[in-house]
């Protein structure tokens, strides 16, 4: 029996019932992708709905603020996605006004938007137009990476490998596409990073699962080495808690006094000390057009 075949006999019955999954309009799923990167699915849940009522198409998307678009993306987190999206819904507008009836529906189309990388091109191709291909993320490398290969903690440079094997992973006829959601649920349900190989349903084809059933599989802290974080001395957290601490405030108030900003988002801040910190985090977030300011005060962009 093939690889496919088992995965999609078990995707059918224990697959997760997501929203993106019923439909193949390309906006639906890409505001679904980017939403997904750097956020757990029942995280995504609560805001896909509620961002679709609010901008429900390229155009209305398109039409949007960077403040607009800022605020319904509040509670989510890395806010410049919310920017990126806005911009490639422009940039989608910009496109159907000079092709007119065109339709963009490969690879290498998606990957000429500014902001759209080598997975969400794939996973756009494969889910709103059925393109034979595989979008190659954390999961799906962590997944193929211990079924092709018995590798127990695959590393970004065995993507070439998996795309490589992509005809012992994908048919070449029927549901190709749903291969890489069932990928996705194996690896979150069962492929986890301290696999469940007792009770997964690929364990008899994995080349690492006997590996780790032996109980010889030293695990990493990180799955995959991360770049270390900017991070002020002395401060518990990381730069990027501070950012959206300054943009949170900006949401919530029309216009903030530049020397009111430190002692508001931190409250250890010392002006001796930080001062310049908290400007250089200012002047990032102005780069990111995600605020602007004047000599005396931030707003939102």
């Amino acid at each position: 029996m093939t690889l496919w075949t088992l995965l999609l006999r078990w995707y059918d019955r224990h697959g997760r019932d997501l929203p993106w999954r019923h439909t193949r309009d390309p906006y639906q799923i890409l505001v679904s992708e980017i939403m997904l990167q750097q956020t757990q699915v029942s995280r995504g849940l609560v805001f896909y709905d509620r961002w679709l009522a609010k901008f429900p198409d390229w155009q209305s998307l398109a039409r949007a603020s960077n403040a607009d678009v800022i605020r319904a993306w509040a509670g989510l987190g890395y806010n410049r996605r919310a920017l990126i999206l806005r911009d490639i819904a422009r940039q989608m507008v910009e496109n159907s006004k000079k092709q007119e009836t065109k339709t963009i529906d490969t690879e290498d189309e998606w990957l000429g938007f500014k902001g759209i990388g080598p997975y969400t091109a794939a996973a756009i191709a494969a889910f709103a137009f059925h393109r034979r291909t595989l979008p190659i993320d954390t999961n799906i490398r962590r997944a193929l990476g211990r079924l092709l290969f018995g590798t127990p903690y695959p590393q970004p440079a065995i993507d070439e490998r998996i795309r490589a094997s992509i005809d012992l992973v994908l048919p070449r006829r029927g549901r190709f596409y749903d291969v890489p959601q069932a990928l996705f649920d194996l690896a979150t349900i069962h492929c986890t990073k301290l696999p469940d190989c007792a009770a997964c349903p690929m364990r008899r084809a994995c080349l690492a699962s006997e590996k780790f059933l032996s109980g010889r599989v030293r695990v990493p802290k990180q799955m995959v080495r991360q770049s270390p974080e900017s991070r002020h001395s002395g401060k518990p957290f990381p730069d990027r808690i501070y950012r959206g601490r300054i943009l949170k405030l900006v949401r919530e108030k029309e216009r903030v006094p530049i020397d009111a900003v430190g002692p508001l988002v931190d409250p250890g801040y010392d002006k001796a000390n930080d001062h310049d910190w908290m400007i250089a985090m200012i002047e990032r977030l102005k780069r990111d057009n995600l605020i602007a300011s004047n000599r005396s005060s931030i707003r939102l962009a």
